[in-house]
């Protein structure tokens, strides 16, 4: 997921024109993907201008380095789309294993969607690696998971797969499984979408999908605004969120949905509390440092999210805090400010709140912090795009970067790691354990 700086003799410019040293086509590679929300316009990039240089980047990347990435992308950082780009580009130049396009496939509707992006640049026929890794898809899935993400609405059906690739069924029910998705005739799923789309009473649907506990968290968080304003009964939704599973939710989905519905603040905040709880923690004192400046501000995570790169970053502070035997919170522009010691959503607001959104000067932020404070471990939240660098920290340092840039501050003294999940904590913990 990451890797030390090394010392390089070349340097490059990072998007506010900072020189710093470059670093390699592969780690440039990674860390366009880690945090990349594909087509989204950024602050300083453009969707079509990072997708161009991705593609431009696989072409100076071993085949085995961008099957690797594109799988750890896709299964410890939950992205969708960026993981389908990397195995394109890996088919278009004749490496793609087909076991690799298997393993990075998580979701039906992405077996049409990587066809997609095949054909992006005109129809062509698909290479054998691409027929055999698509048919061997088809075998990962269930006829719920299979009717749930055939689509209508796509360029590339789940039918048009199947009848592209000749995917062979291994027995008799599958073989008449897959003669329903070639009619189009799967079952269709009892989910909250389907009864919705099919005019049945939201109320109704959402309260039934409670009862016999058929609502997943996530969904659940998404349908809080759907299911308060269709009446639902406020105690069924309460006693629900105290049973859901939320292991797997990230503090970021309760932040978004607490904006929507702050009614359920205090149920939501409990929820995260509980999704973090089982987690090991990190000894010692840690020092959280999160990028305030306005680059973070404004730039949302995607196009259909309410949440921008500060949002992102603010949540991984809350899950840190909560992580953390001892902590000290700051944020930075172009200056530190030391942030009240808080929990949950009050620390959101805390940081957003600590001062004005302005310049990222992450050297001079670290200079003062390190005069304030002794530490174990410095933490920085950031899109790394600093006007100035910082030095060596007192303790270990690690860099964050929640944006999706070609260059950061490229320091050989910290640690480098890229995107927003909870991955991050699971490498930090892995990584003192081996140092």
């Amino acid at each position: 997921m990451s890797q030390l700086n090394r010392r390089v003799r070349e340097t490059a410019s990072n998007s506010v024109g900072t020189r710093v040293p470059s670093i390699s086509a592969e780690r440039q590679l990674k860390r366009l993907t880690l945090a990349s929300m594909l087509f989204e316009k950024q602050f300083y990039m453009d969707g079509k201008d990072h997708h161009e240089l991705v593609k431009e980047l696989c072409g100076r990347v071993p085949a085995q380095k961008i099957a690797e990435l594109a799988l750890e992308a896709r299964t410890k950082f939950k992205l969708r789309h960026i993981p389908l780009v990397l195995t394109r580009e890996l088919a278009r130049s004749g490496k793609l294993q087909a076991e690799t396009l298997t393993s990075v496939i998580q979701r039906p509707d992405e077996m049409g969607e990587f066809v997609a992006h095949y054909w992006a640049d005109g129809k062509q026929p698909l290479s054998n690696q691409v027929k055999k890794g698509l048919a061997a898809s088809f075998h990962k899935f269930n006829e719920y998971q299979l009717a749930k993400w055939n689509k209508g609405s796509a360029a590339v059906k789940l039918r048009d797969v199947l009848f592209l690739t000749h995917a062979k069924p291994s027995n008799a029910e599958q073989e008449a499984l897959f003669k329903r998705i070639a009619e189009d005739q799967l079952v269709t799923p009892d989910t909250w979408e389907v009864a919705l789309s099919g005019g049945a009473d939201k109320c109704e649907t959402f309260t039934r999908l409670m009862e016999e506990k058929k609502l997943g968290a996530l969904a659940f968080l998404r349908n809080l605004r759907n299911m308060t304003s269709a009446g639902v009964s406020d105690s069924l939704i309460r006693a629900y969120g105290k049973q859901v599973n939320v292991d797997k939710i990230l503090p970021f989905r309760f932040i978004a949905a607490a904006r929507i519905v702050p009614q359920l603040e205090d149920m939501l905040e409990e929820m995260m509390f509980r999704a973090l709880a089982s987690h090991e923690k990190l000894p010692g004192k840690t020092v959280v440092v999160v990028d305030v400046s306005g680059s973070m501000f404004g730039t949302k995570i995607s196009a259909k999210s309410d949440l921008d790169r500060f949002d992102a970053a603010a949540a991984l502070a809350v899950l840190c805090r909560e992580l953390c035997e001892e902590v000290e919170i700051y944020s930075f522009s172009n200056s530190a400010k030391r942030v009240a010691p808080r929990r949950g959503f009050a620390l959101v607001e805390a940081i957003r709140d600590s001062q004005h959104h302005g310049g990222t000067a992450l050297g001079q932020s670290m200079s003062e912090i390190d005069r304030q404070s002794k530490y174990d471990r410095v933490i920085v939240f950031t899109d790394e795009q600093s006007y100035d660098r910082p030095a060596a920290p007192k303790g270990r340092g690690y860099v964050i970067n929640v944006g999706s840039y070609q260059n950061g501050i490229n320091h050989s003294q910290w640690v480098e790691i890229n995107g927003f999940s909870e991955a991050v904590f699971d490498y930090l913990l892995e990584y003192e354990k081996f140092e």
